[in-house]
């Protein structure tokens, strides 16, 4: 196998995982939505929305507006929460 046709494979197999990521999570579960602002420390349900860290769990504190987690739908605002992220800081 040649250098090209290394490099060639590896980037199509980076291309294909990262549409199986995003398509895994773009489908949010039946019946709930990601409510900003609610979860508490270790307890959101993914990555934040300023990319600070990327797995569930790792939320460093209660009530980060970056952080989320899943609640049923209609939920969040009643629990404090929004149903997007703050803004980006420039």
């Amino acid at each position: 196998m040649d250098t090209n046709t290394l490099i060639r494979s590896a980037v199509l197999g980076l291309i294909a995982l990262s549409a199986v990521e995003g398509a895994a999570i773009a489908a949010e579960p039946a019946g709930k939505e990601k409510c900003y602002g609610i979860s508490k420390a270790g307890q959101n349900d993914c990555a934040n929305a300023s990319g600070t860290h990327a797995c569930s769990g790792q939320a460093k504190a209660d009530k980060d507006p970056q952080d989320w987690k899943y609640v049923a739908a209609g939920t969040c605002a009643k629990m404090g929460g929004k149903p997007t992220p703050p803004p980006a800081k420039s």
